[in-house]
């Protein structure tokens, strides 16, 4: 597209509002400086530095991305926007051009605005941010929020609509990256979106599904492998066995082929409201800010962008969702959401161990009855394994700690056997809903929605849940089209997105299973509430007149250290089982150390105070990549100072969820920070 002939503004020429932001996310390109890579705590203790790693692939993904933009049709006086010529030929050669990551970011007005107020307290707010109008705007860029958006473009499409914008804000710095499953999943819903995703004939099929093969249930004791029936809600025959890491990275791919504007590499960090108290968008975070407050050279404020719809896929435990739940008291006709944390190795093993399509599901060993969680190993692609424990997050006992009891897991004969002689290749941690039916809050509030894990979908004992995300993300989609389509202005509420998720599989799916979670919680225990939820599964299917109640929150299920022994795990050998710095390298997790510690504590030694005397480091234990330390000091109280060592942070959220006093606020980092998972 050639720049309009010099002269006075043609109100003729319309120039595209993606035109004007991708002049804006060009500048936040060049904001991202070179980070250091992940280091241990030892060395952060010490203040050695590590060389910087390249500029993340976020810069890249979001180049193309600019670069895609096209000029949109003037449709009426009101669409037109004029432009001097000047202006519109340096926003394309922006366009055209993204500066090189390291160079300085120029933007003069916020610059000066710093500049002048060098010696004054520092106020991001007081700094205009640029903002941009779009008709829906889906933070999340996993299954259920690039689902939602590519269910949206296609009813646009249909619609002849070219107009219609839906947009995609991704904290990862590529889709996928930070993207954790087992995964078997069940393909009703991508089948249901993308008919041929699997099709010969497809040119952009999804190339890495493995079909699921022979289904196995163990109870493990720590010698041995008791098999036991199989519930009909685990059955696998018809499911397939991906990485949800690949099948995300493709699903963003096809999303920006039916016109999604896909945004990987930008964290939205503060939700925006009207004059009327409805949600009216989100902001990304302002980049280039010191670890002490400060602007740095490479400052550059936030975006705000603005939408009639916006929708939360966040996953779980999402930092802006926990603000809209609060804020509209979403969980009033609902329990508390509880959770779990899933632990995950991907390995390639020696192929006379490899049976390809296996699925392999087991409770007991490593975890006491006390405890409830489980274990799974995949055979899925070439010669790969994924294997994993879950650990429910309303454990009691403080020394417990979920790593270790994973890394014990694996020298059980049933996984060594096939993990010898092979190479661990990744590995990653995630908190999970666990809550189901129970803990399902109302999803739509005015101006947007809660889709996929927001909400909580996951079916535990089906041990699945990526399809209820994406089904969820596709029916809030039907409800804004036809919203967005019967008024044109004042704000949005999806009544329908009610309706029909009430109306949906996933009602009657997570309905059905509502009393075998809790029961684990009642006075019949691990064995009780393993023989009763058989009778559910093979029998009841949940049509009886009642509906067991989660208990504590998982924070409040932690008792006093001295209440337990002290558990004593055994040293990794290095080569079945690892210490938790070499698995979290495995993360390719990264932070840039000049910045706001993401993990808010407003008063680390009120934290102390509080936490060391009845856990005794805790959160050392929960925390699935050694980001919490107690580090020995005689000067303080307690013989210790809390340290927190964000660098390592692999954002599984688990110390926002479990922390006893909540008093750890889990934040999003920049833009393109954390870990870049690899076939997890």
């Amino acid at each position: 597209m050639s720049a309009p002939p010099p002269g006075p503004p043609d109100s003729s020429y319309v120039v595209d509002p993606r035109l004007r932001l991708s002049s804006h996310l060009s500048r936040l390109l060049v904001a991202r400086t070179a980070k250091s890579p992940p280091r241990s705590p030892r060395a952060l203790r010490q203040g050695t530095m590590s060389a910087p790693l390249p500029v993340s692939r976020c810069v890249q993904r979001s180049a193309r991305a600019v670069s895609r933009l096209r000029p949109r049709r003037a449709v009426g006086a009101a669409a037109l926007r004029p432009v001097a010529a000047p202006r519109t030929f340096a926003v394309l050669r922006t366009v055209a051009s993204v500066p090189l990551p390291g160079a300085r970011a120029f933007s003069t007005g916020a610059r000066l605005r710093v500049e002048d107020s060098a010696e004054e307290a520092f106020d991001p707010s007081s700094i205009e941010r640029e903002s941009d109008q779009v008709d829906v705007c889906i933070v999340g860029g996993g299954p259920a929020g690039l689902s939602a958006a590519i269910r949206l473009k296609q009813l646009a499409n249909e619609a002849g609509n070219d107009d219609f914008r839906v947009l995609v804000l991704e904290k990862a710095g590529d889709m996928g990256a930070h993207i954790l499953s087992g995964a078997v999943i069940q393909p009703t819903a991508i089948s249901e979106l993308i008919p041929d995703w699997l099709d010969e004939s497809n040119p952009n099929r999804f190339e890495h599904a493995t079909p699921a093969g022979t289904d196995k249930m163990r109870f493990l004791t720590k010698t041995s492998s008791l098999p036991v029936p199989t519930p009909p809600q685990m059955s696998n025959h018809g499911n397939y066995i991906v990485s949800l890491n690949q099948f995300v990275k493709w699903l963003g791919e096809r999303a920006e082929e039916v016109g999604v504007e896909v945004y990987p590499g930008f964290a939205a960090a503060e939700v925006l409201y009207g004059s009327d108290g409805s949600v009216k968008g989100v902001a990304t975070n302002d980049l280039g800010i010191g670890r002490d407050g400060q602007p740095k050279d490479t400052f550059e404020r936030g975006m705000e962008f603005h939408a009639r719809v916006t929708m939360f896929g966040e996953g779980c435990h999402g930092s802006l969702t926990k603000q809209v739940i609060k804020k509209f008291d979403l969980r009033k006709d609902s329990q508390h959401q509880t959770y779990g944390i899933g632990l995950k190795e991907v390995w390639e093993v020696e192929p006379e161990k490899f049976e390809k399509g296996l699925v392999v599901h087991a409770m007991g060993y490593p975890l006491p009855s006390s405890t409830y969680g489980g274990s799974f190993m995949y055979h899925f692609g070439d010669n790969l394994v994924a294997l994993g424990l879950v650990v429910a997050l309303d454990y009691e006992n403080p020394w417990m700690s979920p790593y270790q009891e994973f890394q014990k897991m694996k020298h059980h004969p049933m996984f060594k056997n096939v993990l010898e002689g092979g190479k661990c290749i990744s590995y990653g941690a995630r908190a999970l809903v666990e809550g189901g039916f129970q803990s399902i809050p109302n999803v739509a509030f005015p101006g947007g929605a809660l889709i996929g894990d927001s909400a909580g979908f996951v079916n535990v004992p089906k041990v699945k849940g990526t399809h209820n995300a994406m089904k969820s993300g596709m029916l809030a989609a039907e409800a804004a089209w036809g919203a967005l389509n019967q008024s044109n202005d004042g704000t949005v509420f999806l009544y329908d997105y009610e309706d029909s998720l009430r109306k949906s599989s996933i009602w009657k799916e997570l309905k059905e299973v509502r009393n075998m979670r809790p029961s684990f919680h009642t006075p019949l225990g691990l064995y009780g509430g393993m023989a009763y939820s058989g009778l559910e599964a093979f029998v009841l299917k949940g049509r009886v007149p009642w509906t067991l109640k989660h208990k504590k929150p998982d924070y409040a299920a932690t008792k006093p250290a001295d209440q337990f022994t002290k558990i004593e795990y055994e040293k990794p050998d290095g080569k079945i089982s690892f210490d938790i710095l070499t698995s979290v390298s495995r993360t390719g997790t990264n932070h840039e150390e000049d910045q706001p510690v993401h993990l808010q504590v407003k008063d680390w030694d009120a934290h102390t105070d509080k936490a060391w005397p009845p856990f005794k480091g805790l959160e050392n234990r929960f925390c699935p990549a050694g980001v919490y330390e107690y580090v020995e000091d005689e000067s303080k109280p307690h013989g210790v100072r809390f340290q927190i060592n964000s660098q390592n942070c692999i954002h599984c959220k688990t110390c926002d969820i479990k922390a006893p006093q909540q008093d750890i606020n889990w934040q999003v980092p920049q833009g393109g920070e954390g870990p870049k998972y690899y076939m997890t």
